[in-house]
């Protein structure tokens, strides 16, 4: 048992890779709130670039782990999605206000789901804070929820809503790095 455990914690690779999303993802959120609303249209540049460098680090990631991750297919459905979307919003920069919360809720809302999952995983093997990822992913939920609910506020409260979820779920993909890398050195400890 020792053993195995010893090889499936040796062999992620590149646990940094939801870290550096997380971070692109807290910055994006930083953006928005920075961002006056007249300008919402220039953050669908922002978001589509974000979403191309989220979508091929997924798609890398999970290809590398394959075999050691059992949601790895989740990073590679999020990894296909995020890359088709900002590939889709660099085609079409003028898209309009109400599309734009759409496609980042519906994304947010996924990677979250995606996050939640990876928590319960985190769980069965052991790690402690399995909770704190669980949390900011339930989180991540509401406020993709709220920003689906009604996309067409109007003012501060959809700059709010969209800059929040973007960095709830930054912050899980961070605590999700950490917690594979906690996976990673476990047979050292």
């Amino acid at each position: 048992m020792a053993n195995l455990l010893k090889s499936f914690t040796n062999s992620i690779k590149h646990w940094y890779l939801p870290l550096i999303l997380g971070v692109i993802f807290i910055l994006c959120g930083i953006y928005v709130y920075t961002t006056p609303l007249e300008t919402y249209l220039a953050l669908s540049l922002v978001f589509s670039i974000s979403f191309i460098i989220s979508g091929l680090s997924d798609i890398f990631f999970s290809i590398q782990n394959s075999k050691v991750v059992n949601g790895w297919g989740w990073y590679l459905v999020s990894g296909i999605f995020s890359l088709v979307m900002g590939i889709y919003l660099v085609s079409y920069p003028q898209i309009s206000m109400v599309i734009l919360p759409f496609v980042a809720g519906f994304t947010l809302l996924f990677r979250s789901f995606q996050l939640l999952g990876f928590s319960l995983d985190l769980k069965d093997t052991g790690i402690i804070s399995w909770g704190n990822l669980a949390i900011l992913s339930v989180l991540g939920i509401l406020l993709s929820f709220m920003l689906l609910a009604n996309p067409i506020f109007s003012g501060l409260s959809l700059v709010v809503l969209t800059a929040s979820s973007f960095i709830f779920v930054g912050i899980a993909s961070v605590v999700l790095a950490f917690d594979l890398k906690k996976i990673q050195n476990y047979p050292t400890k």
